[in-house]
């Protein structure tokens, strides 16, 4: 199969202040498939959000490539071909939920319409039709971490990049978001999801494969297979096989070695 995301010999080096420079990134080769799930995960300051720029062509590699539906990347991301999903919801205040998942449309001259029928769609995917006519402060966290998963499903993208979105949440509202996740996830027929996060239980929980980095500079130490079936439930973090994977994980990120 062609994968939807190739990345080849990918180096990222940031320069400094100074005449000195920071390897961020070295040598990542990696192939995601269409449909996937994939987690980065790594010690702090490995290059996972780097990782996930590089890919979605808000920074430029140092050498290498990358390759997005069979384009380069500044190309994908002219066509639209992904969503992006912060850590923080980035809400407009004075727009009301319905015109804040509209915006993607309104900037891409959508008919009217056509943006209210979309953006109507993807709060009742995000299960918040009720609160379309509210404004951000009048909304939880978690409720506006789903408004900013619905803007940026508004346009189609086939891919979603999401960068520690549920990071800044309680532990009891993270978990119904990895749910609320999965279940567009699934949704969505082929939407490819690549998900940065530095909780080992949160990687296997939601993940396909879950992906390694070293401490910087990042490199791949272990791809993960996480054969877990679904739907998954609070009832797969009971299970053996979770654990045994989560200690996988956790093992390689402690003694990982190169692949």
């Amino acid at each position: 199969m062609t994968p939807i995301i190739s990345i080849q010999n990918l180096t990222k080096r940031f320069q400094g202040t100074d005449s000195g420079s920071v390897l961020a990134l070295d040598n990542i080769n990696l192939d995601i498939q269409k449909g996937e799930f994939i987690s980065l995960i790594g010690p702090s300051g490995c290059g996972k959000s780097t990782l996930l720029r590089v890919i979605a062509d808000l920074i430029q590699p140092s050498s290498g490539t990358v390759t997005v539906n069979d384009k380069t990347a500044a190309q994908s991301r002219k066509d639209r071909d992904y969503g992006m999903v912060f850590q923080n919801a980035t809400l407009y205040d004075w727009r009301s939920i319905l015109k804040n998942v509209q915006l993607p449309l309104e900037i891409m001259n959508y008919p009217k319409p056509e943006r209210d029928r979309r953006a109507r769609e993807m709060l009742k995917l995000v299960e918040l039709s009720e609160f379309e006519d509210k404004y951000p402060w009048q909304l939880s966290g978690g409720m506006q971490q789903r408004v900013s998963i619905a803007r940026a499903l508004s346009f189609e993208p086939q891919i979603l990049l999401m960068d520690e979105p549920f990071g800044a949440l309680d532990e009891m509202t993270r978990e119904r978001m990895n749910n609320e996740l999965l279940r567009i996830w699934k949704t969505i027929d082929g939407m490819t999801v690549i998900f940065v996060t530095h909780s080992i239980a949160e990687a296997v929980y939601l993940s396909t494969k879950v992906v390694v980095l070293s401490p910087r500079p990042g490199r791949l130490s272990e791809i993960i297979d996480i054969p877990l079936p679904q739907p998954r439930s609070s009832e797969t973090r009971e299970m053996e096989d979770f654990f045994h994977l989560s200690t996988r994980v956790r093992n390689a990120l402690r003694f990982g070695v190169e692949t």
